[in-house]
């Protein structure tokens, strides 16, 4: 089986673009799901998280908004957050990865948006970058409601930027134009991705 990740800077259209690997069949594992996931009612990250980061954790679950303000500008903090949520993130992601290989699939999609970012590049066989021209990425995450410029910015500086990305993949998603322009390249990808796994499997 092929691990495939697909990651993206806020506003290139990364989730919509996951989203067109689900319509071809192929599994794929959202991390920003998986956050909601064990930050609702029960999940490994209320207990951790609401000890470390006093008063985010608001009827039962942690509220993102909260926490977003409570570590967005402070460095030490985040580096303690991601200590608590990226091993149980891990998990879920293992879980993920033996289910679909259980389920026969030849290619597994990674949907990571900090995928560079915490070094998660090194434990998947291909990487495709979703991108679009900067004054496109602008306009969308501005559209967004509440985005303010300063958070837009404050984003940003904790990205890899898109030229890295780009720089970095095996494979690069353009969503300038329309969804069916990144259908086709996401097909086309499929196909090339599963013209390698039979060589391999023939080898």
């Amino acid at each position: 089986m092929i691990i495939l990740g697909l990651t993206g800077s806020i506003g290139m259209g990364k989730s919509a673009t996951a989203q067109l690997f689900r319509d071809e069949g192929v599994p794929v594992y959202d991390a920003d799901a998986a956050v909601h996931e064990i930050y609702e009612p029960g999940g490994s990250a209320v207990e951790p998280v609401g000890a470390e980061f006093p008063g985010v954790v608001i009827n039962g679950r942690v509220d993102r908004s909260a926490l977003r303000h409570a570590v967005l500008n402070d460095a030490a903090a985040l580096k303690r957050l991601e200590a608590i949520v990226h091993p149980l993130v891990g998990e879920t992601q293992m879980k993920f990865r033996a289910e679909a290989k259980d389920s026969g699939a030849d290619i597994a999609l990674l949907d990571i948006p900090l995928l560079f970012e915490t070094s998660g590049d090194k434990r998947v066989d291909y990487i495709a970058v979703v991108t679009a021209p900067a004054d496109v990425q602008r306009e969308r995450v501005m559209a967004r409601e509440g985005m303010t410029e300063a958070t837009f910015e404050a984003i940003l500086s904790k990205q890899v930027p898109d030229a890295e990305k780009r720089a970095r993949a095996d494979f690069i998603i353009n969503t300038r134009i329309d969804i069916d322009y990144a259908r086709d390249q996401v097909r086309a990808l499929i196909a090339a991705l599963r013209r390698k796994h039979k060589d391999e499997l023939n080898a």
